[in-house]
């Protein structure tokens, strides 16, 4: 245990140095499995042990079937941004909400939640919504703290509301059931686009000005606004229709898996954003070149994670974990509020995957004997990474907005998304004391 604790603070130091999280924890674990093998890091015996296991590591994560569902998740995603979707989810949120004060803050929350049901990614839900909403909100002279907090808050909402990479990669590590986590994270996403739209209310009440009301929309145009968006309730339903069998009947019998509900939201995606003239050759050549970028990058990091997990289970951290809970008789809620706080902390360093890869391995087997589901469990983590995307100083989706905008710092936007965060600590505090929250649509399945 105390070796693995090591290797654990390790990593921490080797993050704050600035070194790539994916070679953090690929070097401590190497490193920290050939000393448990061999006694010592210079072992031959124990080199040749982690060499292997870092061989081995590679290859299975490269061959793993299941994690292709990830690239195409993320291909999906960039077809749907190519082919519009998000203006249309913005103008109907837009038509509804943007009469009242605040409004076009809200439609933006509302319409980052429509996109997440289409892309699966926090920083793509961020990136589009961006250049979507502010041109609006500045037009009607919204502030810049509320502008880009309403984008960056919203946009965390892609790793939750199905169907989500995050999600994906953890039911990977855990082996739980993607289809059961996608169905668990539906409530707490739409509760957490209710308490970020309460969040808008409370900044326009506090500062009238933040948020001036926009123009009115009649209802004609209303409902010219929602028969626009046919294209994303259609692929929405393509994707968890088939995971969930909506088109298991006679004769069609349809069931997919979520590496086939990926690949055809991937090719409805492709043939919408085709159809409606976005796509160029230049453009799906631009689009492959960069999912394989994104995937990649992603593959990279789970090749990291796998290694250090290795050396911390080699090692014996979660069952020393487990024994220690055991001998201090510690109530299972008191750990898993230690737990939330661990995480709470790290996200305040920590990027939303490295934290959740670098962590689950240690926790996962914990939080699993003291009596929790790992559904519930997976929502949970989601929530608290959610929270550490606009958290300073590392809110990975404050610098991608940061990026995008340009003109506004760092500090206006964390400073703006103050009562986004804090609505989210409540969000997490329901759905620890109400589990239920987050099960009750899995046990329906």
């Amino acid at each position: 245990m105390t070796v693995a604790l090591i290797g654990f603070a390790a990593v921490l130091i080797l993050v704050l140095l600035r070194m790539p999280i994916v070679f953090a924890m690929g070097f401590v674990g190497a490193l920290g499995f050939a000393y448990e093998r061999g006694g010592s890091i210079f072992n031959e015996r124990g080199l040749k042990a982690a060499m292997s296991m870092v061989g081995k590591t590679v290859t299975d994560t490269a061959q793993d079937y299941g994690l292709s569902v990830v690239p195409l998740f993320i291909l999906m995603g960039l077809f749907v941004n190519k082919g519009g979707l998000a203006k249309e989810l913005y103008a109907v949120s837009n038509a509804f909400l943007g009469h009242m004060r605040g409004g076009i803050a809200m439609a933006t929350v509302a319409a980052c939640g429509g996109f997440s049901a289409i892309c699966g990614s926090s920083l793509a839900t961020a990136a589009t919504m961006s250049k979507v909403a502010m041109p609006e909100m500045r037009r009607y002279g919204y502030s810049d703290e509320l502008s880009t907090a309403s984008i960056a808050a919203g946009g965390t909402l892609g790793i939750l509301i199905p169907p989500s990479v995050i999600l994906v990669i953890y039911g990977l590590l855990t082996e739980t059931s993607i289809g059961k986590l996608f169905i668990a994270g539906v409530i707490p996403g739409m509760i957490g686009i209710l308490f970020y739209l309460l969040a808008v209310r409370w900044t326009v009440m506090r500062n009238p000005e933040a948020g001036p009301a926009g123009a009115r929309t009649d209802w004609a145009e209303r409902l010219r606004a929602l028969r626009s968006v046919w294209a994303v309730l259609l692929l929405f339903f393509l994707v968890i229709g088939g995971l969930y069998g909506l088109f298991d009947f006679e004769p069609i019998n349809l069931t997919f898996s979520p590496t086939e509900a990926a690949g055809m939201g991937a090719m409805g995606a492709f043939l919408i954003a085709l159809g409606r003239g976005n796509l160029t050759v230049k453009d799906t050549l631009d689009v492959l070149k960069e999912t394989a970028f994104t995937a990649a990058s992603l593959f990279a990091v789970l090749i990291g994670a796998h290694i250090f997990s290795n050396f911390v289970n080699f090692a014996g951290l979660p069952q020393a974990l487990i024994e220690m809970v055991t001998a201090y008789d510690v109530a299972p809620f008191t750990v898993m509020l230690m737990i939330l706080g661990i995480y709470i902390i790290l996200g305040c360093v920590f990027e939303s995957l490295s934290m959740l890869l670098l962590t689950v391995p240690i926790f996962f087997p914990l939080v699993t004997s003291l009596g929790y589901d790992p559904i519930w469990f997976g929502i949970v983590v989601v929530v608290v990474t959610e929270i550490s995307l606009i958290t300073p100083p590392v809110g990975l989706n404050v610098f991608i907005l940061k990026g995008v905008v340009g003109d506004v710092t760092t500090a206006t936007i964390f400073k703006g998304v103050t009562p986004f965060w804090i609505a989210d600590i409540i969000r997490l505090a329901l759905i620890v004391l109400l589990p239920m929250i987050v099960l009750f649509l899995p046990n329906q399945m």
